[in-house]
């Protein structure tokens, strides 16, 4: 994922950015017509997606835009941090949190403490204080070596502390030239172990080189979270818009639709490159199309990659 977006304050997270106005808020929509019929099938926007904007700014977009949610990355911002501001935009723009991401980049060593533990329990009690019923947290890097050995028993003991799932989502090597590090531990491929919940994230999926559907037909009736987004297959993370790489996103789409998946969806891209708000927008816009048109094409006769 980029880095952090420019730090904005606390108290900022509901005021209007310098030079535009917030665009009012509609009314509420009921969720089976914005997920195209499918009830409990909930389609967020991760606030990852609109860098380099703010926290603020995801939950303007997500309103205007008609996500039924938002996942808050918990990140260098100082609002993704504050669980009283995140309300507050929450209540304002009428837009829910679904999912809380536990801290777990590089850039985020010291968010929330520099103990893994301490940011897991901080991101379980600020899902609960907002609702969400995910959070979603990657495996360890290779070198937090403690934390790495207790992982898989750790993550369990608090799952079982709790009603709030904790989705850990696969991971990829990274490479350079030739080279393969494997950096997060006890795996990249989170299938390889065993974990009550799992997030199946597409780009990462691509960048590992590793077959979608079948990761996820391993992940079974595990799977409780889905990060949306698209790749090529590059040794670079690349969150494309779905639709513009070589996964199988329509695939999948349909086939959770087709089955009792009630877990959310994602939508996590990049919009780095945007030129401009509007082109951010609309980026976002065509990523939330794509994921109601596919989740509303699924029929009871379509195979579930879970078979």
């Amino acid at each position: 994922m980029p880095p952090p977006w420019p730090a904005a304050t606390a108290d900022s997270a509901v005021r209007t950015p310098p030079g535009r106005t917030l665009a009012p808020v509609a009314e509420p929509v009921d969720p089976r017509k914005r997920t195209g019929g499918v009830p409990g099938v909930k389609v967020a926007l991760s606030t990852a997606s609109v860098y380099p904007e703010s926290t603020a700014t995801a939950f303007e977009i997500a309103a205007r835009l008609g996500y039924d949610g938002v996942e808050v990355m918990v990140w260098t911002d100082p609002v993704s941090q504050d669980v009283d501001a995140l309300r507050r935009l929450s209540d304002y723009h009428r837009v829910p949190v679904l999912a809380v991401h536990a801290p777990c980049l590089l850039i985020t060593q010291r968010v929330w403490s520099t103990d893994p533990w301490v940011k897991l329990q901080r991101a379980r009690k600020a899902a609960l204080q907002l609702g969400a019923s995910t959070v979603v947290v990657h495996p360890p890097f290779r070198w937090q070596r403690n934390y790495a050995r207790d992982f898989v028993r750790g993550i369990w003991r608090m799952a079982d502390e709790t009603d709030v799932r904790f989705a850990v989502e696969n991971m990829y090597p990274w490479r350079y030239r030739d080279r393969e590090m494997l950096a997060y531990a006890p795996d990249w491929d989170v299938t390889r172990e065993d974990y009550r919940h799992f997030t199946v994230d597409l780009s990462h999926a691509a960048t590992s080189r590793t077959a979608t559907l079948d990761m996820v037909g391993r992940m079974g009736d595990r799977l409780a979270h889905v990060h949306l987004a698209d790749g090529s297959g590059s040794a670079k993370d690349e969150h494309l818009v779905p639709g513009r790489g070589t996964q199988p996103c329509a695939a999948l789409l349909e086939s959770l639709a087709a089955t009792d998946y009630r877990g959310h969806v994602v939508i996590e891209v990049n919009t780095r490159r945007a030129m401009s708000a509007a082109e951010r927008e609309g980026d976002l816009a065509e990523a939330l199309a794509f994921t109601r048109r596919h989740l509303a094409a699924a029929s009871p006769a379509r195979p579930s990659v879970r078979a």
